[in-house]
């Protein structure tokens, strides 16, 4: 399976594992031409997160997910992807949208970062969100 979950002493109630493996092993490839697809996504705590975050980025603040390409060549893509339940369940409430559209809209931002999306500028912020609602929408319909 291109894309694997993991849950680190939390729960992210992901239905459907396989169809969205064979969803972001799609989208993967329509950006970028690999041959190997090895996504790990971690669903865990915030504190979890934070101590992620600040160990290798050196933030001391929250994030819903960080995003790590641990690929050794341009033939492959690798990586470990964190995911801040409690986080996710937080942005779902405040943006008044259902949990599972949240979740699924982190996940994807994820797999769009590696696939070249960037998101710190405003026009950045701006594709990277059309590009999540474009595949919120061809997933989840």
């Amino acid at each position: 399976m291109p894309a694997q979950f993991f849950e680190q002493e939390i729960k992210a109630r992901l239905k459907d594992k396989r169809k969205l493996s064979a969803f972001l092993d799609t989208l993967v490839h329509e950006h970028l031409e690999v041959k190997k697809i090895a996504l790990r996504y971690i669903f865990c705590s915030d504190e979890y997160l934070l101590e992620i975050n600040k160990q290798f980025l050196n933030h001391n603040t929250l994030t819903d997910i960080i995003t790590f390409d641990l690929s050794e060549t341009d033939n492959d893509l690798t990586s470990e992807i964190y995911v801040s339940v409690e986080r996710v369940a937080e942005n779902a409430e405040k943006f008044n949208k259902s949990y599972n559209d949240e979740l699924h809209r982190v996940i994807f931002h994820g797999a769009l970062h590696l696939c070249g999306f960037k998101d710190k500028k405003e026009d950045q912020k701006a594709e990277m969100r059309r590009q999540e609602d474009l595949c919120i929408e061809r997933y989840l319909g």
